[in-house]
Parts: C-alpha cells; sequence; structure tokens
C-alpha cells in the first residue's frame, strides 16, 4: 500500500482507506462529473468534502495539489507505474479514469475521437456559458441594471442548446447508443442550468426537447443519482 503522507493535502484531509483513490470535491456541476465517473466505472473512493464556506480551496494544503483553486481534484494511491498521482480539472481526470479502467472512452479510432470532441465542447462552451448565466441569473448578476451582459450569456447558452439538440434527435447518447465520458461531463451541467441556476424560463428550454430527453435518461442512471450527492454534506 503506497504511503500518501507525502502528500501535504492528506494533513487537512486523512485519508482513513489510503488505499482507495482520493476525491477532494463539492456537488458542483464540475464536481459531480467525478463523482458519477467513479460510480459509474466502480473504483473504490474516499470523498473529501472542500468547503467554499470555509475557504479550503485557498488553504496551502489544498493549494499544493490544486494550484488553480478550483475542485475537484484527486489524489490516485495507484497510479501510472504504481506511483501515486495528483491530478486537477475535471475533464482530465475523466479521461485518466477512463483509460484506467477501459470504462467509456474507446480507446481508439473514430469513437474516441468524437467523444473527446463533445467532452471539449462541454470544457469550452456549456461549462463557462451556463456558469456565467448563472451568475447574472442567480447571484450577485442580478443587481446589474445593464441586462446586456446576461442577455450576451443567455444567447450563446441557447445556441449551444440548440447544437445539443439538433445532434440529439436521432441519438440515444452523445454518441449516438454509447454511453461516454462526454455525456458524464455535459449534463450535469445543463441540470444545473435549469435546476440550481433556475434559468429554465431564461434560456427557453422547452424549445429544446431533446435535451430534455437524454438529460431525463442520464438522471435515471442509478450511478448518476449516487455520485449528484457526493461528497455528502
Amino acid at each position: 500500500m503506497n504511503d500518501l503522507s507525502a502528500f501535504p493535502i492528506t494533513g487537512k484531509w486523512p485519508a482513513r482507506h489510503p488505499d482507495r483513490l482520493q476525491l477532494y470535491s463539492l456537488p458542483t456541476p464540475n464536481g459531480v462529473k467525478v463523482s458519477i465517473m467513479l460510480e459509474e466505472i466502480g473504483l473504490p473512493y474516499e470523498a473529501h468534502r472542500v468547503s467554499f464556506e470555509d475557504g479550503d480551496q485557498r488553504s496551502p494544503e489544498f493549494l499544493s495539489l490544486n494550484p488553480n483553486n478550483k475542485i475537484p481534484a484527486i489524489l490516485d494511491p495507484d497510479g501510472p507505474e504504481g506511483e501515486p498521482l495528483p491530478l486537477f480539472e475535471s475533464g482530465a481526470i475523466l479521461v485518466y479514469l477512463a483509460e484506467k479502467t477501459g470504462r467509456l472512452l474507446a480507446s481508439a479510432g473514430q469513437e474516441r475521437y468524437q467523444a473527446l470532441q463533445w467532452l471539449m465542447f462541454q470544457k469550452g462552451g456549456i461549462g463557462p456559458m451556463f456558469g456565467q448565466v448563472g451568475f447574472f441569473n442567480r447571484f450577485a448578476g442580478r443587481e446589474i441594471e445593464d441586462k446586456r451582459p446576461r442577455d450576451r450569456y443567455v444567447g450563446e447558452s441557447r445556441r449551444l442548446l440548440g447544437v445539443l439538440d439538433a445532434h440529439l434527435e436521432n441519438r440515444d447518447w452523445l454518441l449516438g447508443k454509447t454511453y461516454s465520458i462526454a455525456d458524464i461531463a455535459t449534463w450535469p451541467w445543463v441540470r444545473n442550468l435549469i435546476g440550481f441556476y433556475e434559468a429554465g424560463e431564461l434560456v427557453g428550454i422547452d424549445d429544446f426537447p431533446h435535451v430534455q430527453r437524454v438529460l431525463a435518461a442520464f438522471l435515471e442512471r442509478p450511478a448518476v443519482q449516487r455520485g449528484l450527492v457526493v461528497p455528502s454534506p
């Protein structure tokens, strides 16, 4: 069993099960990508809650693992060559876990690159744009009288939803019949947009029936339901 004591983050969040993958996260759209992935692939892990209210993400211990002070991050005691691997950025973690287990991402061929293209679509478009809509609709942005910034992000979010909806017209998942890390990356953000951000009416979600259909199928998966509440309060 690898000794994780050399990693400062274990001083703040001690590993009760140091043989398991250590997850440092919150149940946000980016955070649950990794917990859902872990539940889908069945890899044993130990979850640690990073409290934004307490400023945990700015603590020296957390910054030693992720200098960008964002969740999620992982510490895998059984990394490449059997050495512990610290890793941040949700997209990188999804690819790593998929390749580690041979699950939810093809090892080669067209399907692999199609999955990666939709993963990048989420990372470069859906996440940033939906997050801005959330800021302007639910949080401090409501106090800004000039609605042009909000409307700019709402318009771009509608465009992105339209891209998804057209693509999904005759597909079960982003890759057709194949469920992949692209879906795990995308659907927590759609759920958050119309749920926590309360922006469903604002973006006209009823105009995107295929998006709603696939989101519903995603939320019915038992692994998704488990991963959405990790770490528990």
